[in-house]
């Protein structure tokens, strides 16, 4: 009995430390995919409360933030398959954890993030997913095609066609640009 409550306990700290360690990245990739403050939350919150109950399995995966990330992926589209409103463009993100942008982050140093933002709500979710994971988060076509759950070809379909649609976008072609020309 002592042995179970030890290991619940190791697990319990293992997963305290991986969500201190990853919220900020979490509550951002949430954040670029629904678009609004507290939808974010709420997709990080259910995301977490899947993984805990799954824990020992996703804490001994070889990438357990990739598995989290597939799961965050796999919830949003639900979400959006049920058609449940989104408010994609919000009125103001002060309340998002701010990260540090790298200095190569042209996405991050967008003059008008305002912009950018509802440019990524006008994206079909596809489209959006594959450009936030490429893009936003730096991860390589194979990862993101893990966590969309597709091919290559269609991350590299994705991505080129939203990347499109955001080069067509007035001001923010330039930044697109810079930062669409990746691997």
């Amino acid at each position: 009995m002592g042995d179970r409550k030890e290991a619940r306990g190791t697990r319990d700290d293992e997963f305290q430390s991986f969500v201190i360690g990853r919220w900020p990245r979490l509550m951002r990739t949430a954040f670029l995919l629904t678009g609004e403050q507290h939808a974010a939350e709420d997709l990080v919150q259910s995301t977490l409360e899947q993984v805990f109950v799954a824990w020992r399995k996703v804490g001994s995966a070889d990438d357990p933030e990739a598995y989290v990330r597939r799961v965050m992926i796999n919830a949003h589209a639900r979400k959006h398959r049920r058609r449940l409103k989104e408010f994609l463009a919000p009125r103001d993100d002060s309340g998002l954890v701010r990260e540090i942008a790298d200095t190569g982050d042209r996405i991050a140093q967008a003059e008008d993030r305002n912009t950018l933002l509802k440019a990524l709500a006008q994206l079909p979710a596809r489209q959006r997913e594959a450009v936030v994971l490429r893009y936003w988060e730096d991860l390589t076509e194979t990862q993101t095609a893990q966590a969309m759950g597709c091919s290559v070809g269609a991350v590299k379909s994705n991505a080129a066609k939203g990347i499109a649609k955001l080069r067509a976008i007035p001001g923010l072609a330039e930044t697109v640009t810079q930062g669409g020309t990746k691997r």
